[in-house]
């Protein structure tokens, strides 16, 4: 099998699918890995390292789309504005993708049309089921760690105070007040990074074990207005709302949301469409100068008005809707990456080629396109597709 590791091209992104210690693994396994020249630069993972491991290293891109059977990406697919081509274009028919596709999110429906058109078998890493023999392939939970933690580290750089209250020789200045929507992997990190930093917490989550979490880190619960049998999907995991659900939480979450310095938004739906939970209306009372961190914008965002991949002062709230998260901390999130990707790739393979067996749950949970077709349940529905 021959595997191909591509520069990662979105603005900003300073991960890499696979490092050189991933590499060596699997050239030992038998792979021929194929790494374009720079990839792991950003990450700061050279050349040299990538050809020690056993890899052979490409300047030519089209090369290593034409010749991998396997591609590794971090990021969904976009245009290459260096090549005036699609990264899809680039692919061939039969070969397969495993990226974080995010398959859902309306603004990918485009690019996972052409995956299926263009005959690619694309996995997506944000399918990957949270369960325990999956564990060491969760990509999204490594990721989610790093995004949690940095996501309040800009925060608290966009934010015109101090979280931590000070005092000073003219007064008192209280501290933050943040509040954490969606209490997951990324939300718990989130809300022991703004712990650490001195803010008081807040947390809202429909899942009452999730809550339950929060409060152990300090955080003070907000109702949300769910029942419990409405709230929990299969696995443990956040349910889609019907509307009228959905506008009571809202309801219940404006007033908390207007006495907020910062809101953390991360209440994901896996395979669906991320929930609104923020309006407009409710962003034009938040207060001057406070900061919305969106990382579920990949699905959609929580927030009605985040700006997809950058950010925004909107009503006089800086809405952080950057896509990468991650990427700003290269060299742990890279680490964390390569090891789940090449633990993912290893379980898919059977006498070197990726073998998908359709009754298996990891299998069913992460595959978006094959034989020309989109397949993921959650993208048809976003689509619009009648099931």
């Amino acid at each position: 099998m021959v595997i191909g590791i591509p520069k990662e091209i979105m603005g900003g992104e300073s991960r890499v699918s696979a490092t050189p210690e991933t590499v060596a693994k699997f050239v030992a396994d038998g792979a021929i890995v194929l790494v374009e020249s720079g990839a792991g630069h950003p990450s700061y993972h050279e050349d040299d390292a990538y050809i020690e491991a056993g890899a052979e290293i490409l300047t030519d891109v089209a090369e290593l789309y034409r010749r991998a059977d396997l591609i590794l990406k971090v990021k969904e697919p976009l245009f290459n504005e260096t090549l005036q081509r699609h990264e899809v274009d680039m692919m061939h028919e039969g070969q397969v993708l495993i990226t974080f596709i995010h398959p859902a999110s309306p603004v990918n429906h485009e690019m996972v049309r052409m995956l299926a058109n263009q005959g690619v078998i694309s996995l997506t890493l944000d399918g990957v089921p949270r369960i325990s023999r999956a564990q060491n392939m969760d990509a999204l939970t490594s990721m989610s760690t790093c995004a949690g933690y940095k996501g309040i580290l800009m925060a608290a750089n966009d934010m015109g105070s101090f979280m931590p209250q000070m005092f000073t020789a003219v007064g008192q200045i209280k501290p933050a007040k943040v509040l954490v929507i969606g209490v997951g992997v990324a939300g718990l990190q989130a809300l022991a990074t703004a712990r650490r930093l001195g803010a008081i917490t807040y947390a809202a989550d429909i899942r009452p074990a999730a809550a339950e979490q929060a409060t152990s880190l300090g955080a003070k619960l907000v109702d949300t207005g769910v029942p419990a049998e409405l709230a929990i999907a299969e696995g443990g995991y956040a349910n889609s709302l019907p509307k009228e659900v959905l506008e009571r939480e809202r309801q219940l979450l404006a007033p908390i949301i207007k006495e907020m310095d910062v809101v953390f938004c991360s209440a994901l739906v896996p395979g669906k469409i991320a929930p609104t939970l923020i309006t407009e209306e409710m962003v034009k009372e938040m207060k001057l100068g406070s900061v919305i961190v969106d990382i579920s914008i990949d699905q959609g965002g929580n927030c009605e008005i985040t700006p997809p991949g950058k950010r925004e002062r909107k009503h006089g709230v800086m809405i952080n809707g950057i896509k990468n998260i991650p990427g700003l901390l290269p060299t742990s999130s890279t680490w964390m990456f390569a090891q789940n990707i090449y633990n993912l790739t290893k379980y898919l393979t059977k006498d070197g080629k990726i073998v998908l067996d359709m009754d298996d749950e990891i299998c069913r949970s992460i595959l978006v396109t094959r034989d020309h077709e989109v397949v993921h349940a959650g993208t048809l529905e976003a689509m619009g597709a009648n099931l």
